[in-house]
């Protein structure tokens, strides 16, 4: 039998939705369900110092936008540029659910355990937190599991978002 895997034990901490229009699908959160401030931010370089696919280094960029469902938090990704697990999702499935999103302590443990599991690691970034901490790694889950599994280890403080929908909803900012 294979190692157990413990990420979800904690459950998800996040579900992710690949959106085409990032700022069109923002505002109907807001304005159907209540759903805000959302917190804009561009995923790439310079932002995220360490990129890789598929174990190589790599450039690509997405646009994001984060907020909350109750105690989830809820990302909405725009792909930009580059070869990402978004782009192959949206070409295989079109627009919708991407991925969950768990919560890691230790990334490099998480990452080597779920190697150990058979997972690979499809994709990650690091280094975008203003003290070069915080990191996401994606599990090649899909084909086991009918979705992608996230490895996230937040960092300690986030940089500014780029902006804030509403604007007005700007002092009400929740990490």
């Amino acid at each position: 039998m294979k190692e157990k895997l413990s990420f979800l034990d904690n459950g998800v901490a996040q579900i992710a939705f690949v959106v085409k229009d990032l700022d069109k699908t923002v505002k109907n959160y807001y304005k159907h369900f209540g759903i805000g401030p959302w917190h804009f931010y561009t995923y790439g370089k310079p932002l995220v110092k360490r990129m890789t696919i598929n174990g190589k280094p790599s450039e690509y960029r997405m646009r994001v936008a984060l907020s909350y469902f109750g105690p989830m938090r809820i990302e909405l990704i725009e792909q930009i540029e580059g070869d990402t697990v978004y782009k192959e999702f949206i070409k295989k499935h079109g627009y919708g659910i991407q991925h969950l999103g768990v919560l890691v302590d230790d990334m490099e443990e998480a990452i080597e355990k779920a190697d150990r599991a058979g997972f690979k690691m499809i994709m990650d970034g690091a280094g975008f937190g203003p003290d070069d901490d915080g990191h996401y790694a994606y599990l090649d889950t899909e084909n086991d599991l009918g979705t992608t599994i996230e490895l996230i280890q937040r960092p300690k403080r986030r940089n500014p978002p780029e902006k804030v929908y509403p604007p007005e909803e700007s002092s009400k900012i929740k990490e």
